[in-house]
């Protein structure tokens, strides 16, 4: 525990953790409840101990918790940064813009999950202490960017409330997108593909005959129905995938896929792709509540349409299969939306320290604002749905 203050009432104090682990793992799943599954214990735990995020890739935890004794109010998960890889709200323009005019950028504090592009709760706490913990943890990055060990926060991919908490203290707000799928009550994949527009629909179904016709297999394991050798193959499959791209970074470690099988299997959904027995692709899927959400891909070898049919149908499928509302692939992918996934927006909360850099960042976020706002209107009106047959995203 690295740092300690005391809250308004002398009995409540913020504590910063230079870990996750130095929390009860039951006590910060309390907290976080139904949120998002990376929001966990067992996910943040197994980023930092796994070196994957650690301070010797640039990710530094300072996780501020507020406790009144020894009991766990409220946590907020917070790493300092120097650089802006692996976020995935992309500011290097404003670093750049920033060096150019002799301001310091880095290193800055970041609220969120390392690379992990999901939106979740970022003040985690019930709501009878929400407001002081808001308070408590949003005053502390503040003061630390004043006191100018900081040039900004970032608060990535927060949820409606915290977009109002923090707006009403002067955050800047930004707002970017994704593309997610929502099961329109679907009994099966030909209801799913009913749903779509003629041209998609067949192609769709061009699509997974062609993986078919390659002589590829795909299944879908979950839980404990994964076997321990696939986490070093699923890995395997990741890196070697990363690497073969330009602009790829390899976020992840093989610890990390060692220590999410010991601690997180029970979220873990994975399609794996055989050709001949071989396996030759998978995707690594969580599954919570009701939504699964795309991670990772990787495939040994090309098969031409395997990505399409790993990443989305089959996942597709098994939402459908098992009465999921959402599926959720990550971030990027505009061929998402001709399959039938929604654009939708995200949200982020940012404040920068230097008034001439804050004043050209909060210009600059409204013209995107307005940019990005007219992007989903324009995704929505080419969606790859029938119109008689789409659902609203509530």
């Amino acid at each position: 525990m690295a740092r300690s203050g005391q809250d308004r009432d002398g009995r409540r104090r913020v504590v910063e953790l230079q870990a996750v682990r130095d929390v009860p793992p039951s006590a910060w799943d309390a907290l976080v409840g139904d949120d998002s599954p990376f929001l966990e214990w067992a996910w943040l735990s197994s980023l930092e101990d796994s070196g994957s995020a650690s301070p010797s890739t640039g990710w530094t935890p300072r996780h501020l918790t507020l406790w009144e004794d020894d009991r766990l109010l409220g946590a907020c998960p917070v790493y300092e940064k120097d650089h802006s890889m692996g976020e995935f709200v992309f500011d290097q323009g404003w670093a750049t813009a920033a060096m150019r005019a002799g301001i310091e950028y880095y290193p800055k504090l970041v609220v969120g999950v390392p690379m992990t592009p999901i939106t979740g709760a970022r003040v985690l706490a019930p709501p009878g202490v929400r407001t002081d913990a808001v308070a408590a943890f949003a005053g502390i990055l503040e003061e630390r960017c004043t006191a100018g060990d900081f040039s900004s926060a970032h608060v990535n991919f927060c949820r409606g409330p915290e977009v109002e908490e923090l707006g009403a203290r002067g955050w800047f707000r930004r707002t970017g997108l994704q593309y997610h799928w929502t099961n329109g009550g679907f009994a099966t994949f030909d209801d799913y593909l009913g749903s779509l527009r003629s041209k998609r629909r067949n192609q769709v179904r061009r699509e997974r005959r062609d993986v078919a016709a390659a002589g590829v297999e795909v299944s879908v394991l979950a839980g404990h129905e994964i076997p321990d050798d696939l986490f070093p193959q699923m890995y395997e499959l990741y890196s070697r995938t990363v690497d073969r791209l330009p602009w790829g970074q390899r976020y992840l470690n093989r610890k990390f896929f060692e220590l999410v099988r010991e601690r997180f299997r029970d979220r873990l959904t994975f399609v794996v792709a055989r050709q001949k027995g071989q396996l030759v692709a998978g995707a690594f899927n969580v599954e919570k509540g009701d939504t699964l959400y795309g991670r990772y891909w990787g495939a040994r070898r090309g098969v031409r349409y395997l990505h399409f049919e790993v990443c989305y149908y089959a996942g597709i499928q098994h939402c459908i299969a098992r009465g999921l509302r959402r599926f959720e692939p990550g971030a990027g992918g505009e061929f998402k939306h001709l399959r039938g996934f929604d654009a939708v927006a995200t949200e982020s909360m940012h404040w920068i320290a230097h008034p001439g850099l804050a004043a050209a960042v909060r210009e600059y976020l409204g013209r995107e604002r307005r940019a990005v706002a007219d992007e989903i209107e324009w995704f929505g009106s080419r969606t790859a749905l029938r119109r008689e047959r789409r659902e609203p995203d509530a």
